[in-house]
């Protein structure tokens, strides 16, 4: 990959070496990206508000960085999984994506919410969801497993390699962390609900609020779906969107203060 900013996170996983990956920040700089405030400077949003001709300037340069296509999709905090092909246009509505095509990338923007990116050790396919809380309790990260298994299966070579066991992992990019998102009872009830021991993941606060830890519930979420080997967001503040303005937007932190917020990538694709 050539042309990547500064600050950019390359997942650290034991992913094969044709399977790529990469999360955005927000840039240092109009060095780094064509947004103006309160968008500076990658945003790569296209429904934020931002400047057309800038977001289209800082996609194209994202698609040259990564020796790509960037597959970017209407995201509606819901649990939909689209399987990208040769040429799928951009908009499809949908917060998870899965590809067996190298040269697409599997991409979901993000504000706060977590992206998560999903592989195999054989490196089969590749898979993006975005795990807003709404879209985690839906199931987006069961479906996207689920229909990553199926194009896994499906792309495999061999009888011998269909009957490999699929031996998955998940990376969990930057989202706001658990000392930052304050929800509702309804928010913890979505989750407890189904699951009691993800009681563990909420904090309880004055006014009857409680504190969330989303990369937690996504690392149960993973668990029960039988995916143990989890890396990258383990709920640290250096992970955490609110709590590093400089280097991540924030829709939580900036929204309301600054007029609005960009939204960085989450990309995956098979070189």
């Amino acid at each position: 990959m050539t042309g990547v900013a500064p600050g950019w996170l390359r997942p650290d996983w034991p992913a094969p070496p044709h399977v790529r990956a990469l999360f955005t920040t927000r840039g240092e700089s109009a060095a780094h990206g064509a947004s103006a405030a309160p968008f500076d400077f990658f945003n790569l949003g296209d429904h934020v508000g931002d400047d057309v001709a800038a977001v289209a300037a800082n996609r194209a340069r994202l698609s040259a960085a990564l020796g790509a296509r960037p597959v970017f999709m209407n995201q509606v905090h819901g649990h939909d999984v689209r399987l990208l092909s040769p040429g799928m246009p951009d908009g499809a509505t949908a917060d998870a994506a899965v590809s067996t095509v190298p040269g697409l990338a599997c991409t979901v923007m993000v504000a706060d919410c977590l992206p998560v990116l999903i592989t195999d050790t054989a490196g089969r396919a590749v898979a993006a969801a975005h795990a807003g809380w709404r879209g985690l309790a839906g199931g987006v990260l069961e479906r996207a497993l689920e229909s990553f298994r199926a194009c896994a299966l499906a792309a495999s070579a061999s009888e011998a390699i269909k009957n490999e066991a699929i031996d998955l992992m998940a990376w969990l990019g930057p989202c706001i962390g658990p000392r930052s998102f304050e929800v509702g009872p309804d928010v913890r009830a979505a989750f407890v609900d189904a699951d009691a021991g993800a009681a563990a993941c909420f904090a309880p606060q004055p006014g009857g609020k409680y504190l969330a830890d989303l990369p937690a519930l996504a690392r149960r979420r993973l668990a029960a779906a039988g995916v143990v080997r989890v890396f990258g967001n383990d709920g640290g503040d250096d992970w955490c969107t609110v709590r590093q303005p400089a280097r991540y937007y924030s829709y939580r932190r900036d929204q309301a203060p600054r007029g609005g917020t960009g939204r960085m990538a989450a990309c995956i694709w098979l070189a």
